[in-house]
């Protein structure tokens, strides 16, 4: 019992990233920091589920298992009689809000343990330093969940992109055989398997292992890329909004604001990646604070714009679709905004692809030097000074199930781990500033312990916004962790 809810010290933690044998080099500055985060929040997402929040999703069926948590809490089996999510309308834009302000309690909690464990690893290593080695397992395994599944369901998104553009430039379209899902919605779709989403991550996964200089370069370029196709959507668009379609704002009441911000809470993971770079980081103190906050600011603005915009030009009710911003576009005979959006959807979707792959293998690597992954997992490129061993295989693990399933299997998967996730690391700034008050912070979050405490509770009622199934999947994944944890990691660090 001792093993398992003992920490590690922050000292030690900071002792091991200096190793030489398995130091990263630090080469990132703040505006690179802040990059990242856009990087991996702004995504197909905004493109995507911004109308499908809007407008609800219906199910084929609704029994229990699809049923959100909160209904049956509340109403029982009253909870199964209605068809589907209610969409949240116009009032898409509040559950933007309201998901920025959950995240933004748990974005201040990452900012001060950021600042005071500089080391890769990001809620995983937190949670070692606060709550326990058991905990940080869990924790650790849940954020491989988080990245691995989001990384799949944009890939998959890429793909479908990547073939439209192929069809509106040159009339072409790659095969169905070669281009789609194996399986989509539990069934064979009669494809052999999805190569874009494999080839993609291929990519990505190549330019991750040449350096962390050349990855955040490029993830510079395409950030500023996607920015410059949003703001032409919304300035560009703003002129057709016909403020008749914003009424009623709120068609399904406060019910249908949380649902989809249920819904939209996928689009907004992904600033924590900031902190998973702590490591590479020239003066984190400073710069992991200043990249988690302003990516985060500037992500709720670029999506409450798209939202309002979107809402204003089309009845929330046709938005229902793969596409709702394209078909707007399309609807108004704005072919040029339209091709922006295509150009800032792929490239945004890439961006995040590039950021979450990243984050995840630092997730590995920190895992790795812990002992409660192979060692593999923690060797530094000699010349490059990557973990290119658990780059490699993290696109692997990511790009052969993107190229089986579809996009709807690992949305709301990788939600509750994220939310999990935060959870933890409220809790572990409640810690550490009980057992450790005087140990220097590059900075605070105020209102210890009101602030993380509503951060948990925020979290823990999106939480329960999402489906019994989904809840059913992550015990079950957490149940796998801890086989292996109890089998394999126990063991391993019961020798140091």
């Amino acid at each position: 019992m001792s093993q398992l809810f003992r920490t590690k010290s922050i000292d030690a933690l900071i002792a091991a990233s200096e190793d030489p044998a398995q130091r990263l080099k630090r080469t990132l500055g703040p505006w690179s920091m802040a990059a990242l985060g856009v990087g991996a929040v702004i995504g197909s997402g905004i493109f995507i589920l911004t109308g499908t929040a809007a407008a609800g999703e219906t199910l084929s069926f609704h029994s229990l298992l699809h049923a959100p948590i909160l209904d049956l809490l509340i109403n029982g089996p009253n909870a199964i009689s209605t068809i589907g999510r209610p969409g949240a309308g116009p009032g898409i834009a509040l559950s933007f809000v309201l998901v920025a302000l959950a995240c933004s309690f748990a974005a201040l909690c990452y900012a001060e343990l950021a600042s005071m464990i500089p080391v890769a690893g990001s809620a995983y290593t937190y949670t070692y330093a606060t709550l326990g080695e058991i905990f940080a397992w869990i924790i650790g395994w849940d954020l491989i969940l988080e990245y691995a599944v989001s990384n799949m369901a944009v890939a998959v998104g890429f793909s479908a992109y990547f073939n439209d553009i192929l069809d509106n430039l040159f009339g072409f379209r790659l095969p169905h055989a070669l281009s789609e899902p194996m399986i989509a919605g539990g069934q064979f779709t009669g494809a052999w398997f999805n190569l874009p989403a494999l080839i993609i991550l291929m990519a990505l996964t190549m330019l991750l292992v040449r350096g962390v200089r050349e990855s955040a370069g490029a993830n510079n370029a395409m950030v500023v890329v996607k920015v410059t196709a949003i703001l032409i959507f919304v300035f560009g668009a703003a002129k057709a909004v016909d403020t008749a379609n914003w009424q009623p704002f709120f068609p399904n009441g406060f019910s249908g604001v949380m649902t989809g911000a249920a819904i939209v809470f996928f689009t907004y993971i992904g600033f924590d990646s900031v902190s998973t770079a702590a490591e590479e980081c020239r003066k984190p103190q400073r710069d992991l604070p200043f990249g988690i906050i302003v990516s985060l600011i500037a992500c709720t603005l670029l999506y409450v714009s798209v939202a309002l915009v979107l809402t204003g030009v089309a009845n929330y009710k046709t938005l229902a679709n793969a596409a709702p911003v394209a078909g707007a576009l399309k609807a108004l005979g704005y072919d040029g905004i339209r091709r922006w959006v295509s150009i800032g959807a792929v490239v945004g979707m890439i961006s995040s692809l590039l950021v979450f792959q990243y984050g995840q293998t630092r997730i590995w690597f920190a895992m790795s030097r812990d002992r409660l992954l192979p060692d593999a997992f923690s060797r530094v490129h000699p010349v490059h000074k990557t973990p290119h061993i658990s780059t490699w295989v993290a696109g692997l693990a990511v790009g052969i199930p993107a190229g089986i399933w579809d996009i709807g299997t690992f949305a709301d998967l990788s939600n509750i781990g994220t939310l999990f996730a935060f959870a933890l690391v409220s809790a572990g700034v409640i810690v550490l500033r009980r057992s450790q008050p005087d140990r220097p912070r590059g900075f605070r979050v105020p209102l210890v312990p009101w602030l993380p405490g509503f951060s948990i509770a925020a979290c823990l009622l999106l939480m329960l916004s999402l489906p019994l199934q989904t809840w059913l999947r992550f015990f079950s994944w957490l149940a796998i962790g801890l086989l292996i944890y109890f089998v394999y990691g126990k063991k391993r660090t019961a020798q140091l």
